[in-house]
């Protein structure tokens, strides 16, 4: 095994503790820091517990490589969303330099699918130009199938056809194997469908890669050439599929290094494996394991709670939270007598912590379950004019405007696109309606050849009306002369795209089917954010097809942009990892909710117990945990048991109390001259 001199190899430590750049050095990291940034050999296995410093310790590794002379180009990190790929990158370049931080390559699992896919992918018998379907556009797939083949008088659900194929293609089952008959013929029929349109989905972008590197060598060793040093983040989310893509892609003598927490792995229903941590070393042989156990983030009443929880998981790789912040006010464990009266109570709360420390709003955040258990708490905060922040709301690359400008856009690039060609065909209503599209489906496939061939056919042409055959003429005109002025470069493909646009009407008829003005200027917004976003990119020097596969790929797993609301957060626990606040309420510890009535049938009750360790570590300051008698559901009370977690936590940091103890208590003169006095400074300032 290759080792840098001066730095450890996968045996042995370093002699040497060179300095960082940026004013960074090995002295400012923990001792298993230092050891993570030192180790540049792999394999290495960096288990990161929450709150321990991870991200900075895997910038400050690769910061490192370029610093020892390891080429940029040489260097792959992959993460799991294109946000923190984005941060990593700032990060590192803000550590060594710009140029060298550009020259890496940083980017999601989906990203470097589509990258390896774009050289090879006509060794598999697609076409160069392939389409990426985005959610919806698979979900209008599939309900056509559905549809034609009958599913629709079963009320067969498109999504949860989707839902298996995807499960489907992520283990490695064929399609034709699937265990229901009739979602097998679905499945089968909806991959003819995307095969017909030379278009892939997103679970094909891993299956594709993977089958690429693997069947062909000359493409594999040229990767594994290009890419001989390899980061993985947040490792504990991968599943079967990307650690075979990963296996293919790392070869002899073994430079990668994933970093993760198996406790943190809560993404199970998504087909993540914790085996992939777990059992790394049945994929990598004899890799190094470094723990980072020295939290940052949270006091020590709160992280002795989370520990004390965890440790009840059985076949996790053993650690234990340390925290650097002492003491710390008790972990409060509140039962309620119902849904209402836990929803004011953490509104009476956020509003009193607030005028007593001039806290801001961001400073709280509310963690559930899931999402129904947010509405009467969002009814109590709007009934006290407390802002908050909703995380999970519509993706800015699902909105009607953004996808049909950027399906335009793509036919810029290729009018042969059959996804992007048949979303916008009648969008807006140009007299080719659904059984047009459908002839001129049928007719491609009995050429050969591509929806946009079918069009400008004569065969075809010669078996519509006059005013259809004359509809498509003026579509297919104005489609290539709009790309004659973007090859040409008679002007920019931003200033090409809002005068097509403009041509076609294309926002007044949106305009016409909106309910209210807001709705109207948002449609407005979207389409100028599209138009902003191609010009940047232009400005960059990005094609076309890599402007459009970077839009499709941040519409996988799109990330939340907090720092851009302001309040109060309201969020999911899956959604909240990686994240933290001051003050954490997390509400309905029973039975049935957390843990959900599903993990008992599934058996899957570690991951939900994963799941409340990840909220409970939200929290840096302060902690609040409730549970309630009742709750209403489906406009019933519905009596409720306190969830088994709670018997699992040890109460030396733990106070349990009522609603009635709290709203009940008389405040003594001190703290109603405190929260008084907090109140009026709020006020006055």
């Amino acid at each position: 095994m290759s080792s840098v001199p001066g730095l450890p190899t996968a045996s042995g430590t370093a002699s040497i503790r060179p300095r960082m750049a940026g004013g960074f050095s090995f002295d400012s990291l923990n001792k298993a820091q230092r050891d993570a940034v030192a180790s540049l050999d792999g394999p290495v296995l960096i288990l990161a517990g929450a709150g321990t410093g991870k991200t900075r310790t895997v910038t400050c590794r690769i910061s490192n490589m370029l610093q020892v002379g390891i080429a940029p180009e040489n260097i792959l990190a992959v993460t799991f969303t294109n946000k923190a790929a984005s941060e990593m990158r700032e990060r590192i370049g803000g550590m060594v330099s710009k140029k060298k931080a550009e020259a890496m390559t940083v980017c999601t699992f989906h990203s470097l699918c589509v990258r390896l896919l774009r050289g090879g992918i006509h060794k598999l018998g697609y076409k160069k130009s392939f389409s990426i379907c985005s959610g919806s556009d698979q979900v209008g797939i599939m309900k056509q199938l559905v549809v034609r083949m009958g599913g629709a008088d079963e009320k067969v659900k498109a999504e949860a056809v989707l839902a298996e194929v995807s499960k489907a293609k992520n283990r490695g089952v064929e399609l034709k194997d699937m265990e229901d008959d009739f979602f097998s013929s679905l499945a089968v029929a909806y991959q003819n469908e995307l095969r017909a349109q030379n278009a892939v989905d997103f679970d094909d972008l891993l299956v594709l890669a993977e089958q690429l590197l693997r069947e062909h060598a000359d493409v594999r060793d040229y990767f594994r050439g290009v890419y001989k040093r390899v980061t993985v983040d947040e490792f504990q989310d991968t599943n079967g599929l990307q650690m075979r893509l990963l296996q293919q892609l790392v070869g002899p003598p073994y430079h990668v290094c994933v970093v993760g927490d198996d406790d943190q792995s809560i993404y199970g229903f998504r087909g993540a494996e914790s085996a992939n941590i777990l059992e790394f070393e049945r994929f990598f042989p004899n890799p190094k394991i470094i723990l980072l156990e020295e939290n940052y983030r949270s006091t020590h009443a709160i992280l002795h709670t989370a520990n004390s929880l965890i440790r009840r998981n059985l076949g996790r790789r053993e650690k234990s939270l340390k925290s650097t912040i002492l003491g710390g006010e008790p972990v409060r464990l509140v039962g309620m007598p119902g849904d209402e009266e836990e929803a004011v109570f953490i509104a009476e709360e956020i509003l009193a912590d607030k005028a007593r420390g001039n806290l801001p709003w961001e400073h709280f955040a509310v963690l559930f379950r899931t999402n129904k258990q947010s509405r009467k708490i969002e009814e109590a905060l709007r009934e006290r004019k407390i802002p908050y922040r909703m995380v999970g709301a519509q993706s800015f690359y699902d909105r009607k405007e953004v996808k049909d400008s950027l399906a335009y856009v793509a036919l810029f690039d290729d009018p042969e696109a059959d996804v992007p060609l048949l979303r916008v065909l009648n969008a807006p209503p140009r007299g080719i309606g659904q059984s047009t599209a459908m002839l001129a489906t049928d007719y491609s496939r009995e050429i050969g050849a591509s929806v946009w061939r079918a069009l400008c056919d004569e065969g075809f042409l010669s078996q519509v009306s006059t005013k259809v055959r004359n509809s498509i003429e003026t579509f297919t005109t104005q489609i290539l002369t709009a790309k004659m002025k973007v090859d040409a470069k008679v002007m920019p493909a931003n200033h090409v795209l809002k005068e097509f646009l403009d041509e076609i009407e294309y926002l007044p008829w949106l305009e016409r089917g909106c309910k209210s003005e807001s709705e109207k200027q948002q449609r407005q917004e979207g389409i100028g954010e599209v138009l902003t976003e191609l010009s940047k990119a232009l400005q960059r020097g990005k094609s076309l097809r890599k402007f459009l596969d970077d839009s499709a790929l941040a519409s996988d797993r799109e990330d939340d942009d907090l720092e851009k609301k302001s309040g109060a957060t309201l969020i999911t626990l899956h959604a909240s990892k990686g994240l933290e606040f001051p003050s954490v309420f997390l509400v309905g510890l029973e039975e049935g909710v957390l843990p959900h009535q599903r993990s008992v049938v599934e058996g899957t009750k570690d991951e939900e117990r994963r799941l409340l360790y990840v909220g409970i570590t939200r929290a840096q300051q302060r902690l609040a945990m409730t549970y309630c008698t009742v709750r209403m559901k489906w406009g019933q009370e519905v009596s409720c048991q306190p969830s088994g977690f709670i018997l699992e936590l040890d109460d030396e940091h733990l106070i349990h109390t009522t609603y009635d103890e709290i709203m009940g208590a008389e405040a003594d003169e001190e703290e109603l001259g405190n929260f008084f006095g907090g109140l009026k400074n709020f006020l006055d300032g």
